[in-house]
């Protein structure tokens, strides 16, 4: 498979002196669900915006599939933690606002919130204002507004961090379905080992100072019965191993 995601000896310093990762090596295939798990402060987040090109890195490269250039889609979308909806504007509104400023006529923008709301479970929510929904109703719209722009590659940064486990547990199969059927490429940011192990074809750990990847683990088992796999607890225990051998060592 093309390599959509590839950063080579990738360095972040905020103050130009101490990096907060260095010598980071990520690629992601067409295609790919990969999750990034770490200690705190290791530069999750912050590796998503430099992808992103929110950021500038301060060493490194990062090359980002740009082969296609259609006016009426982006070749990256982020989701944040917060679905940070505007309060001012509908539902619809919400969904269309990444759609400004790229070439798209207003039926085929109707036509992404119709279809970006279905792909994600809220038909007929379009009208709605942002204080009717609830917080797992509103992170869906963050979503949407993402799929919207009809992206090769999808950043997740903690998406489902904030809401409760059942809503969580539920996003997360919701999600899966959404990729099944649009096979985006994504890079989810977790703190969440057993959510990174579900949601993942491979887990990255990073750790360190600075921080790198210091472990990748491969996830073969069967998604359809995941959860409920014996192999699934294995793995979770040896990612939460790895991790807390990073912890260990990052407090020597």
């Amino acid at each position: 498979m093309a390599t959509v995601i590839r950063t080579q000896d990738l360095a972040v310093s905020f103050d130009g002196e101490v990096p907060v990762f260095e010598g980071l090596n990520v690629g992601v295939e067409a295609g790919e669900f990969v999750t990034l798990v770490g200690v705190s402060g290791a530069g999750k987040s912050t590796l998503l915006r430099v992808i992103a090109d929110l950021i500038p890195a301060y060493r490194g490269s990062v090359d980002v599939d740009l082969s296609h250039r259609d006016p009426t889609r982006r070749s990256i979308a982020m989701v944040f933690q917060a679905a940070n909806l505007m309060p001012w504007r509908r539902v619809k509104d919400n969904i269309t606002l990444g759609l400004e400023g790229i070439d798209v006529a207003d039926e085929l923008k109707r036509e992404r919130v119709r279809h970006t709301l279905a792909l994600v479970g809220l038909e007929g929510y379009d009208d709605r204002w942002p204080y009717q929904l609830s917080g797992g109703q509103r992170q869906r719209v963050g979503i949407a507004r993402a799929l919207a722009v009809d992206p090769d590659i999808l950043l997740m940064d903690e998406p489902f961090g904030a809401l409760d486990a059942i809503t969580r547990a539920g996003l997360q199969d919701e999600l899966l379905r959404i990729w099944k059927e649009t096979r985006k490429s994504v890079l989810f940011v977790t703190h969440d080992i057993e959510e990174a192990v579900y949601l993942g074809d491979r887990v990255l750990l990073l750790g360190g100072k600075p921080a790198h990847i210091i472990n990748e683990y491969s996830v073969t088992i069967d998604r359809s019965g995941r959860r409920e796999s014996s192999d699934f607890l294995k793995k979770v225990e040896d990612v939460r191993a790895g991790l807390q051998d990073a912890i260990d060592a990052a407090a020597v």
